[in-house]
C-alpha cells in the first residue's frame, strides 16, 4: 500500500463511521425543538440588549 491509498482508506473509514440511524442524528433531537430553542434564546438576548441600551 502506498501512502495516498492508505490515507484514502482511512478517510473513507472515518467518513462512514459517523452515521447513526437516519440522517446521522440522534432519535431524541428534533430540528423544530432545536430551532425553536435557538430562536427563543436569540429573542431573549435581543430583549436584554434593548433593555440595557436605553441611552438613545
Amino acid at each position: 500500500m502506498t501512502l495516498p491509498s492508505t490515507a484514502h482508506d482511512a478517510l473513507l473509514t472515518l467518513a462512514s463511521g459517523g452515521e447513526h440511524g437516519e440522517g446521522g442524528q440522534h432519535e431524541s433531537l428534533s430540528p423544530y425543538l432545536t430551532g425553536g430553542g435557538a430562536l427563543v434564546a436569540l429573542f431573549l438576548l435581543l430583549w436584554i440588549t434593548t433593555r440595557f441600551n436605553r441611552d438613545r
